[in-house]
């Protein structure tokens, strides 16, 4: 599944359209609250113009419903960070694909970056336009697939564009070249024994994902809110936890097919009040012991055990989604516990984005696995083996 990337396309005098992911946090000041997301795109922007290429990027924003002029949803902001970050003037254009965008793309310079505005102001986007694809493929030599947060959409900055690009230079950034490399060797060609970190809350988010892991992991462990599925799938007592009723026989179809590989947390430390965890009643019970008034929070202490004896002997961790109310302390315990056998372990290990990789961060263990993915549903949507559009129309490497 290698791509060619932006480092092996000769870009010089050339303009590459750049699809990256600075869909960033703004406080109600319109102020960046976290920039990651663009400091993590300046490697392949800094690949085109220290080599003497132009750059036009191109992103999304939040989710617009106001259309174009609704400023909480500009990319102004993203674009005065990236000079900042940059140490260089970064044009902006007012609009994607209008006379303004138009005009700034024409008078660019060799090391030179424009910013368009958010590609959501235009219905052309979520709709795969062809024709607004046609526009912005018009204005470069070369496409850029930098937004692996999105590589799972067919959007028309995605797809139509790179589409309408064909006979030009494809490529992917160092970012989705990254994600790639190790979601997608981890898939097909696991060093063993791969095991499997699933959490989160429910089941329903991630069928498909067990479903096709079954057929390649030598073991998944299970964890979040969706272990109470399971749970009641088995007779279990589960008192008020977060469950899916209706995906109990699917939870039975699921252990059923799963020759042992699927583990359940053996006990659960739960509360009786969610919105004051800290001061609620708190207790360690079996699994399948929660008593009415109480429910799950976090997995319990024998189970963080066991699981970390799993890891230890892995050679491939995939991990996604937290085992527990990671963000509340003292049911951040079990999540903590498996971070730390993860980080502590000579495994490849690769956290899948959004709250697993917030876990990590925020548990400081970040720079001590092999891969943070930049993208929770792209990630998840690879997990299930599904093919990317976006992906696949690439060049080859």
């Amino acid at each position: 599944m290698a791509k060619k990337t932006i480092d092996q396309t000769e870009v010089q005098d050339k303009t590459v359209l750049m699809r990256v992911d600075f869909n960033v946090p703004l406080n109600e000041q319109n102020e960046i609250t976290d920039d990651r997301r663009i400091r993590m795109a300046l490697p392949s922007i800094r690949s085109v113009i220290d080599r003497g290429g132009v750059v036009i990027l191109m992103s999304h924003l939040g989710r617009p419903t106001g259309g174009a002029g609704d400023e909480k949803f500009s990319l102004a902001p993203a674009a005065t960070r990236l000079g900042e970050l940059l140490d260089s003037p970064v044009h902006f254009a007012k609009d994607t694909v209008g006379e303004d965008a138009q005009a700034k793309a024409a008078g660019l310079k060799a090391g030179e970056v424009l910013v368009l505005e958010n590609l959501r102001f235009n219905a052309g986007e979520k709709k795969g336009d062809a024709e607004f694809a046609g526009k912005l493929a018009a204005l470069a030599d070369v496409y850029c697939n930098d937004a692996f947060g999105t590589c799972h959409r067919e959007d028309a900055s995605m797809v139509a564009v790179p589409q309408a690009m064909d006979g030009k230079p494809r490529v992917v950034g160092h970012l989705v070249a990254k994600e790639i490399q190790y979601l997608s060797d981890a898939i097909s060609n696991p060093k063993r024994p791969f095991v499997a970190i699933l959490g989160g809350a429910k089941v329903s988010d991630k069928i498909n994902v067990i479903n096709n892991l079954l057929g390649i992991c030598d073991a998944i462990l299970i964890g979040g809110a969706m272990a109470y599925t399971f749970s009641l799938a088995q007779g279990g007592q589960v008192g008020g936890s977060l469950v899916e009723k209706d995906k109990v026989d699917l939870a039975k179809e699921l252990l059923a097919k799963s020759n042992g590989k699927l583990h359940l947390p053996v006990d659960t430390h739960c509360g009786d009040d969610f919105g004051n965890i800290a001061g609620c009643n708190k207790k360690v019970v079996a699994a399948g012991e929660i008593p009415e008034g109480m429910e799950g929070l976090d997995i319990g202490p024998e189970t963080a055990k066991q699981y970390a004896e799993i890891i230890k002997g892995a050679k491939t961790v995939v991990w996604n989604g937290p085992m527990g109310v990671f963000e509340k302390p003292p049911m951040d315990a079990g999540t903590r516990a498996v971070a730390e056998a993860v980080a502590d372990s000579d495994a490849v290990s690769i956290i899948g984005g959004g709250d697993s990789a917030a876990a990590v961060e925020q548990l400081g263990f970040a720079d001590r696995v092999s891969h943070v993915s930049t993208g929770g549903g792209a990630s998840l949507a690879m997990l299930e083996g599904k093919a990317f559009a976006a992906v696949d129309l690439l060049d080859e490497a």
